[in-house]
């Protein structure tokens, strides 16, 4: 049995928690008074997330989930609702990205970053998306990328899957109006984060100067993953009646010096 929800608890879903803009983003939830269930393939990094965010006084659940399998996001469905109560938000965080060309990518790399990337989220739009229309609220945010409206080379298929995802979104969207429910897009610029970090380091050095070639490195700075996460926070709390999206964050750059 589902656990008894109070009107002002509002259990938040963190898909793709284990590092980076995921973990950052349950961290600042909780802290902002919100249960947070956690979600990843790498159960053992949730939970080192689940005690850091208890022994600041919040609240986790940690499951293990697989955004790319079906019956994994229901099991996750299911122990989120029995551990938590019906989720009030879901930040669609998961994510797949490799270096590469696109030309050299084989169909199946390309169709693996798809299945996560835009199917992924889809399966978690069928798994919590329903209980939230019964209920007439409930926040569905999707971390996209600034890659969505200007693509960047040697990234193999993920320009293309974010946006893939937002066009899903879009029609969501207009699908939800009027139902209570927002779906609300957050655009990430460059971030550090563990994507990315296990690249080959000639492969990370083609990525880099192709941006620099193509206009998208104007300069040095990359956001943090923190940055993302206060944008989520600001979105899922804004009252009934305000919906935010999208929502581009991007960094800052370097403040000139005078001559």
């Amino acid at each position: 049995m589902p656990k008894p929800v109070h009107p002002d608890r509002r259990p938040a879903v963190v898909a793709g928690a284990s590092s980076g803009i995921g973990a950052e983003t349950a961290k600042a939830l909780a802290a902002a008074g919100y249960p947070v269930a956690l979600g990843a393939r790498r159960v053992d990094k949730l939970e080192e997330l689940a005690e850091e965010i208890r022994s600041a006084g919040g609240e986790a659940l940690v499951h293990a989930l697989d955004v790319s399998s079906t019956e994994s996001v229901d099991r996750f469905a299911a122990a989120v609702s029995a551990g938590l109560g019906e989720a009030e938000i879901v930040v669609c965080n998961a994510g797949l990205l490799a270096p590469g060309s696109v030309f050299d990518a084989t169909t199946d790399e390309v169709a693996a970053e798809f299945d996560v990337n835009v199917l992924g989220a889809h399966r978690l739009i069928r798994a919590f998306g329903a209980p939230m229309v019964d209920r007439q609220r409930g926040d569905l945010v999707f971390v996209s990328s600034d890659t969505a409206l200007r693509a960047r080379p040697f990234m193999r298929g993920y320009s293309a899957t974010k946006s893939g995802l937002e066009g899903l979104i879009e029609a969501l969207q207009m699908e939800l109006e009027g139902t209570g429910v927002r779906a609300s897009v957050v655009r990430p610029g460059p971030t550090w984060s563990e994507m990315g970090a296990d690249w080959d380091a000639d492969a990370g050095a083609k990525v880099l100067t192709e941006w620099v070639k193509w206009g998208h490195a104007r300069h040095s700075h990359f956001l943090k993953p923190t940055a993302i996460a206060d944008a989520i926070v600001a979105v899922v709390s804004a009252p009934r009646g305000v919906h935010i999206s999208p929502v581009d964050v991007n960094p800052e750059a370097p403040v000139e010096k005078k001559s």
